[in-house]
């Protein structure tokens, strides 16, 4: 065994071991190591702990110190000479026309280098670049290029789970992502659903891919010829996570499916006969087990139960009032012209007989009336009145 920490570069990346070098360091601790590049300050990501001999790969580096106020001071400067480096990294690209996409760029702890990644669909001649830039810095010049992936976890980001790249967070190297991994779980081969920001394949598909594989051994595929406790058909649907299949059984119509779990159905080696002949008995019932109880937790008590004594009467429930129905516009608008016709007949009575039934007042009630009628009808029929040649019609302003 032997006793190592794990440093990252920049808190990205794949994380290295190195000789803590008889120093007690902690998660998040500055430190100052020797690299073949030179020193460099690393962040601590796993503090002292013990690994395999044949996980450490030689030489193991020592840490040479940690991080002083001097230190960061120093990768302050170098953070501020690669923000400066990287507008006008950008600035030469475009004077020289190249087609080329400037990604990052990193400034070693020394300042006695400066690298620029930059990505591109296919290979630049960028030495006229590399001439310009270091007659500008005036010191060693290297350009790299980079693929999307690691464009993607230098520039960081968040996926379309609302989380940021695996990549650029815990993940130490890519591992390969193919089609298939998308076609066992099931997913939709649409390569917008099932890529990531970089264009690519996600990472995320290979997480689950060792589950899936275990349970589609399993799992009989889509359009086997199975057997089933009702018979034979095939498997229309499946759905590996539940483990059930649906199968359409034959001879039972068109709409004829059935849903059963994994462990009710066998699949048929060599599908449906062709002859015509009975198809073989695979299929094999296992009981099932029924559910165990589970334990009661220590110390539960059965509670008391409230029981009224015989001589006791239990209390009666209070009286439910069942609120009135609320009457329709119609229903009450009846129930006031009804009100209305009630209250008149009642002051009616209590005037007594009306003035109205006297002769005279039923005379003049009479011509008012014979007057209303007559104006009616010369209004409604203009061909009753007489032509103003014989005096009708209104009469003249003399």
């Amino acid at each position: 065994m032997t006793e190592v920490v794990s440093i990252k570069y920049r808190n990205r990346g794949k994380s290295y071991f190195f000789d803590p070098a008889g120093m007690t360091l902690k998660a998040g601790d500055q430190v100052v190591v020797e690299t073949s590049k030179g020193l460099e300050l690393g962040t601590v990501v796993k503090g002292n702990h013990e690994i395999e001999d044949e996980q450490v790969v030689a030489p193991l580096r020592p840490v040479a110190r940690v991080a002083t106020e001097n230190d960061l001071r120093v990768a302050d400067i170098c953070r501020k000479r690669e923000r400066e480096a990287y507008v006008i990294g950008r600035q030469k690209i475009e004077a020289h026309g190249l087609d080329m996409k400037l990604v990052d760029v990193e400034c070693s702890f020394e300042g006695n280098k400066i690298i620029f990644f930059f990505s591109s669909d296919g290979r630049v001649d960028f030495r006229g670049l590399v001439k310009d830039l270091a007659g500008v810095f005036r010191t060693r010049i290297e350009l790299r290029q980079i693929g999307v992936r690691d464009e993607a976890r230098m520039l960081g980001g968040l996926g379309m789970c609302g989380r940021p790249f695996c990549c650029g967070t815990f993940m130490d190297e890519f591992k390969p992502v193919s089609t298939k991994m998308a076609k066992v779980q099931a997913l939709s081969l649409n390569p917008a659903k099932i890529s990531g920001c970089c264009g690519r394949l996600m990472c995320c598909l290979r997480y689950e891919q060792p589950a899936y594989e275990e349970l589609v051994k399993n799992v009989p595929k889509n359009g086997a010829f199975v057997e089933t406790p009702d018979g034979y058909g095939n498997v229309n649907q499946v759905n590996i996570l539940r483990q059930t299949v649906r199968v359409k059984l034959d001879g039972e119509g068109d709409d004829a499916y059935r849903q059963y779990d994994v462990e009710d159905v066998a699949a048929v080696p060599g599908g449906r006969p062709r002859d015509g002949s009975q198809p073989p008995h695979v299929l094999v019932l296992k009981p099932k087990k029924a559910p165990e109880p589970e334990p009661e937790p220590d110390g539960w008590e059965m509670p008391e139960m409230l029981v009224t004594a015989p001589d006791e009467e239990a209390p009666k429930p209070a009286p439910v009032v069942t609120p009135a129905p609320v009457a329709e516009d119609g229903q009450r608008r009846n129930d006031r012209r009804r009100q209305g016709q009630r209250r008149q007949g009642q002051n009616r009575e209590r005037r007594g007989p009306r003035k109205a039934d006297a002769p005279l007042a039923q005379e003049q009630r009479e011509q008012s009336q014979k007057a209303r009628s007559k104006n009616y009808y010369s209004r409604r029929r203009p061909h009753n009145r007489r032509p103003k040649s014989e005096g009708g019609g209104k009469p003249s302003a003399e």
